[in-house]
């Protein structure tokens, strides 16, 4: 079956505390920002756009030959800077939109296509987004790895920083053990909207749980939207978040281009 049409919109921001110029960090000859372009064309999207909120980033893209634009500077999230890209660009809101984060450089571009085609395979969801099987212990426990737990339709629950599921005997005769029914899934930040939803977004009240454990994506579940999850077979490349990331994913590059 043939990929639905959907476009590909990556929020691009200057400003970093751990990073500084993250999006314009050089990868292999490129911007970062250009490289997670280039990967997400891979996949069968009808556009691309960075959507930036400097000039110099707007600059870089289209000296590679990628379509940028350029967004207010004021947004407090990326969800706000990837509606106004929406509106900029003149989508429909039954147009869907993949948003892949500008620091996501080796994202798998089946993965950018998997996420889209679920949501236009599920009328009854606003938003798809993706997981895969958590298989470390200190992972688990780790508060900087999002986890998510599902229904029997793979539609989330919930997020959370904390080890979710719980499992009670388990853990109680083992803290290292980790869940095998259902295993632990960790949160892959790659979502795909209905276009129509993502405008909505933006004026939807923030939700405590939101604000409690620092996840954009639980104000969507506090107001009964739902959203759909693709659960892959492995997790995709690591992003850049510090000096020590962007390292490490510059060999990566290298060593896949050698």
């Amino acid at each position: 079956m043939s990929p639905p049409p959907f476009h590909v919109l990556i929020p691009a921001r200057l400003a970093s505390t751990r990073l500084p110029d993250k999006p314009l960090a050089d990868i292999g000859g490129q911007p970062m920002v250009v490289r997670v372009a280039q990967r997400a064309q891979q996949s069968p999207a009808q556009t691309c756009t960075v959507a930036a909120d400097d000039a110099r980033i707007v600059a870089a893209c289209e000296g590679a030959g990628v379509r940028a634009i350029l967004t207010r500077t004021d947004h407090p999230s990326g969800s706000d800077r990837l509606a106004e890209a929406c509106d900029l660009l003149g989508l429909a809101d039954g147009d869907i939109v993949v948003n892949v984060q500008g620091d996501e450089p080796l994202m798998d571009p089946n993965l950018v296509t998997a996420v889209a085609t679920l949501l236009h395979q599920r009328p009854d969801c606003v938003m798809a987004t993706a997981a895969h099987a958590l298989e470390q212990a200190d992972e688990f426990g780790n508060p900087n790895v999002v986890k998510v737990v599902l229904d029997r339709r793979q539609t989330a629950l919930y997020f959370s920083r904390a080890p979710i599921p719980w499992w009670r005997d388990g853990m109680a005769a083992d803290p290292s053990a980790l869940p095998t029914t259902p295993q632990p899934l960790r949160h892959i930040g790659l979502y795909a909207y209905r276009v129509g939803f993502l405008r909505r977004f933006p004026t939807l009240e923030p939700a405590p749980l939101e604000q409690c454990e620092s996840l954009e994506q639980l104000r969507v579940l506090w107001h009964g939207e739902r959203i759909a999850v693709h659960v892959a077979a492995h997790a995709p490349g690591p992003g850049v978040d510090t000096p020590q990331d962007l390292a490490r994913v510059r060999a990566l590059w290298a060593a896949a281009q050698a």
